[in-house]
């Protein structure tokens, strides 16, 4: 799972949350428990203290001493149930201490006589054994004029045993129950988050050609739909700006070619004319030269609407990439070889798509042409075809400048040129590439651009092949 994504740090939040909230319950309870054992054991022990006092002790001008301790022992056997049982006289020599209790936490003969407790009853706590505690209550008793003190104490192990089974039972639940509620968390989230991806894996699919393509409606009644919604309705404007935008180019092409056409008839006409002067038949060739490459341009921005709105006639055949490939550079050779530059191919593997024959041919002239103007004298051009993983892969390469990295991603902008290409004055209008792109685009295929280590820059088209459309 990504660390960084939404569903992550939720669940990470809500199981820290439910963890620190669980041991803060857990850490109160504990405290609750631990007081609530304490009260119930001195309650405990100080009603045994009084009964001893008032029934035993009490009466010991009649009954006598050596009964008190008989009925103690008989009534009480503080050594089986594991308490501390003292009476003292007013002389403080003991009249009964119990013995050693059977889980031995404590010795009774360890435990000093308090002195100075001569009304009520106290609570107290002595340290008796490797740091074991006695809990002890205390209570004078009085038996016709003589003072008694009586005492009843029990170990606080009891709690303590109670404590960590409670501490164990913690350590061995709450794991378990933090990591059932943290995986309930995640697919609440996952549930919550579900219309996020739908909407995420319909948005990728929404590109230029797919613009009349929507998010799902999700019918959830929160700001996920809210947000659908409104993405849809933006979705829509931007379709409708795209189509008008493309119709106003098209249009607007599609009306300069007739008055481009007729300006430049009517030039060649007059520059046929053998009487005009000198500096008039530069100014014409001029002026038809500039005809010439407005006419250029319009027909390019002609072409690339047609294939933005998918107007353009696609005439969709099963074809060899290979063989188209080695046929148009065998074509551009000649221009090569005006510029002394080699051109080699590698088109032996075949690799067959589904496409436009005439437009794929259009888009390797554009990028051999480029290729033959940028690359210097003496230079060397390479053209490859290969087929690989049910994709056909072709690249042009030269030996040219390269392109600056910071141009690299404008490339196929419309009439993006780059300044050191503006300074060289080489011809072209700065629609080439956006033309191959959307041809590419047009067939479903990819093209980048890169600069090659060696040196100079190279073009791909990456496309499926026909038995993997």
């Amino acid at each position: 799972m990504n660390p960084r994504s939404i569903r992550f740090r939720l669940t990470t939040w809500y199981a820290g949350l439910l963890l620190i909230v669980a041991l803060a319950f857990a850490a109160y309870t504990y405290k609750r428990l631990d007081s609530y054992l304490t009260q119930e054991m001195e309650q405990s022990l100080s009603n045994r203290v009084f009964k001893i006092s008032d029934t035993l002790v009490a009466n010991i001008p009649k009954t006598g001493e050596e009964y008190v301790a008989r009925e103690i022992k008989a009534r009480y056997a503080p050594e089986l149930n594991e308490r501390f049982i003292r009476v003292i006289r007013p002389d403080s020599s003991i009249l009964y201490v119990s013995g050693i209790p059977s889980d031995n936490n404590f010795d009774p003969g360890e435990v000093p006589i308090r002195s100075g407790l001569t009304a009520g009853h106290a609570t107290h706590e002595e340290v008796v054994k490797n740091g074991a505690r006695l809990l002890v209550v205390s209570k004078p008793a009085l038996a016709g004029q003589e003072r008694y003190m009586v005492e009843v104490g029990a170990s606080e192990s009891v709690i303590k045993d109670v404590l960590n089974r409670f501490v164990i039972a913690l350590a061995m639940g709450l794991p378990v129950f933090v990591g059932i509620a943290t995986f309930g968390g995640y697919l609440l989230v996952r549930w919550a988050l579900d219309p996020v991806q739908k909407i995420t894996g319909a948005a990728q699919e929404i590109t230029l050609h797919h613009l009349d393509k929507r998010l799902p409606a999700i019918r959830t009644g929160d700001e996920i739909e809210k947000l659908s919604n409104t993405l849809n309705q933006m979705i829509s404007r931007l379709d409708r700006s795209y189509q008008m935008s493309s119709r106003f180019t098209a249009d607007a092409s599609h009306e300069l070619r007739t008055p481009l056409t007729i300006m430049r008839g009517e030039l060649e006409m007059l520059l046929l004319e053998k009487k005009l002067p000198e500096g008039v038949v530069e100014m014409l060739s001029s002026l038809f030269e500039e005809t010439a490459r407005l006419s250029k341009i319009v027909e390019g921005l002609l072409a690339i609407s047609r294939l933005d709105t998918g107007e353009a006639r696609m005439n969709r055949v099963k074809f060899d990439l290979s063989e188209l490939a080695a046929t148009t550079a065998s074509q551009m050779c000649l221009l090569a070889e005006d510029k002394k530059i080699k051109m080699t191919y590698d088109t032996g593997t075949p690799a067959e798509v589904l496409g436009d024959p005439s437009k794929m041919k259009q888009v390797l002239v554009n990028l051999l042409d480029n290729a033959i103007k940028y690359t210097p004298d003496g230079g060397a051009i390479h053209l490859s075809v290969n087929a690989l993983n049910g994709r056909a892969l072709m690249e042009v390469s030269d030996t040219g400048p390269g392109i600056p990295e910071a141009a690299l991603r404008h490339v196929f902008e419309r009439f993006y040129r780059t300044d050191e290409v503006r300074s060289r004055d080489i011809e072209g209008t700065g629609l080439g590439l956006s033309i191959v792109q959307s041809i590419c685009n047009a067939h479903g295929a990819t093209i980048t651009a890169e600069n090659r280590k060696s040196g100079g820059c190279s073009f791909a088209v990456e496309m499926s092949l026909a038995t993997h459309t």
